[in-house]
């Protein structure tokens, strides 16, 4: 079995070990990220959506700055969202902050009943800087 190439974001490796997942894989030149939510330093929520939001943003760029990327570099995307009906023009308000100029990445939005506490999540997959 090949060992599998993580990235960690700086102060959040027991979060991770403590969860038993990896923040991120690299392989063949692509960074593939496990799901971002509004975590604080503690792994509890943010209780605003808003600030939710915008948390799981700097969570997701920890860990693509940790592999020398940016949100630049990334072109899929995966949000989950509870209760979006309520929640989706708040919270894309909120990441049309961080989503930078056209062309876009592909995005993916779904609906789910629960996220553990949290509203909102993103996953990504991003092309490494080096292998461009």
């Amino acid at each position: 079995m090949t060992t599998r190439d993580v990235v960690f974001p700086p102060g959040r490796q027991a979060l991770y070990e403590r969860n038993r997942y990896s923040p991120a894989i690299r392989a063949n030149g692509l960074l593939f990220v496990s799901g971002q939510v509004g975590s604080r330093e503690d792994g509890s929520p943010e209780p605003e959506l808003e600030a939710q939001v915008r948390l799981a943003f700097e969570n997701l760029n920890a860990i693509l700055a940790a592999a020398g990327a940016s949100f630049e570099d990334v072109i899929d995307v995966t949000v989950f969202m509870v209760n979006p009906d309520a929640n989706f023009e708040r919270a894309w308000a909120v990441a049309a902050e961080y989503w930078g100029e056209a062309p876009y990445p592909t995005l993916t939005g779904i609906g789910v009943t629960w996220l553990y506490g949290f509203q909102f999540e993103i996953k990504v997959i991003a092309r490494l800087p080096e292998a461009s």
